[in-house]
Formats: structure tokens, C-alpha cells, sequence
């Protein structure tokens, strides 16, 4: 399936999302690109890194953006062109693009019975030097090259302890059996290496990728 690629500044990202301004990403995005790896294949992900957290924004972005919340800024770096999943969080998070990087988005409230089918996903261009914000109903996974080959590396701002180890629950409902770390439900693909780490197969259609062709 083809993806039209769209702009996180067009009217049809708004309800994915918004841009946020009024912050200097510039010594943010310069020790993402010096401090953190990138690897040749492959995607690294890391909650918290303290070369991030040290700097002023960190302050700005926990007491302006998210209200005083404790927050972590981590950062997403590696090479990528296929979905493979679809996540969501109780809250916003904030994505700061090092590179031009492609977003695969859904609604929440497109998942149907358990299911969601990946013909519902959009694409959308995040743009080097760019912040978004991704809503709490918006869904997403780890971003995708601007072509298959492209490296990406991405800021990602959340609430302190999302994505850390899961919280030990008593299933009481379907969405409980999606919970896959600390506030993070996830929806997998069957082909995607998750699927075969226990997560639920909740994407139904084909395993969506990024070609470089996308227009």
C-alpha cells in the first residue's frame, strides 16, 4: 500500500497533533547529534539520557509545556522503514526531530474490537529542527527515514518512568492485555519482532513501509 506523505504543518495533522514553538531546540538537537549513538541498523531507544536532561530546556519543557510535571527526555536514533507496531500513552508526548524523519499515526479511537487496521495509518514529514507534540489519542511507534536507508535521530520528551518496566496487574479488561511497559499500551503487527516477545497482535492489514516514494 502507498503512503501520501503529509506535513505535521498541514490543517490534517491537527488532530494527530500540533508543532510546538517557543523553545531553542538548537543545544538540545547538538548534543543529541554528539552525545547519543547511531546506529547503522537497526533503532536504540532510551527513556532518560542525562546529556539531555542537564540542559536548560529540560526545565522549560517540564514547567512550561507539561505544567511542572516530572518529565524524561530521551531520544530515539537508528534506521527504520517499517511499522511494525502502534502505541499510545495516557498523555502527550513531545517529538524534536536531529533529521527528517516520517511519523506513522493513527487514532485511538480507530482501534475497533481489539484490532486496528493498518490501511487507517497516515504518514506524515517531521521536518529536521522541528518539535511536535502527539496527543495521548494519537498513536505512533518509533519513526521512519525520510528513505529507507536514512538515519533519524529524535528527542523524545515524556512523562518520568513511561516505557520503563511494566507494572504487575490483574487483567480485568481487553485494553489491560495491550499494557506492555510502564504507561505504554501497544498494538503489534504479526510480523514485527514484538508480536514474538509476548505483545498484543492488535494490527491487522499489511506491515506498512516506508519506500522513499512516498509523495
Amino acid at each position: 500500500m502507498s503512503l501520501a506523505l503529509e506535513s505535521v504543518f498541514s490543517e490534517s495533522f491537527r488532530s494527530y497533533g500540533q508543532v510546538v514553538s517557543g523553545y531553542d531546540f538548537v543545544p538540545l538537537l547538538a548534543a543529541l547529534r554528539e552525545k547519543t549513538p547511531l546506529p547503522e541498523t537497526g533503532v536504540v531507544y532510551l527513556p532518560s539520557e542525562p546529556a539531555l536532561e542537564e540542559l536548560p530546556v529540560y526545565g522549560e519543557l517540564a514547567n512550561r509545556y507539561y505544567g511542572g510535571m516530572p518529565i524524561q527526555l530521551g531520544y530515539c536514533n537508528g534506521v527504520n522503514d517499517t511499522l511494525g507496531c502502534l502505541e499510545y500513552h495516557r498523555d502527550s508526548e513531545v517529538d524534536i526531530a536531529a533529521d527528517d524523519c516520517i511519523l506513522l499515526l493513527a487514532r485511538q479511537e480507530e482501534i475497533a474490537e481489539g484490532k486496528l487496521d493498518t490501511a487507517k495509518v497516515r504518514a506524515f514529514l517531521l521536518p529536521a529542527g522541528t518539535g511536535v507534540e502527539l496527543y495521548a489519542t494519537t498513536l505512533h511507534y518509533a519513526p521512519c527515514g525520510r528513505t529507507p536507508e536514512s538515519g533519524f535521530r529524535v528527542v523524545i520528551v515524556l512523562p518520568r518512568g513511561t516505557n520503563t518496566g511494566k507494572p504487575a496487574i490483574q487483567e480485568g479488561n481487553l485494553e489491560d492485555r495491550w499494557l506492555f511497559a510502564c504507561n505504554k499500551w501497544l498494538l503489534a503487527h504479526a510480523e514485527a519482532p514484538e508480536a514474538g516477545q509476548g505483545a498484543y497482535v492488535g494490527l491487522t492489514g499489511e506491515n506498512l513501509h516506508i519506500t522513499g516514494e512516498e509523495k
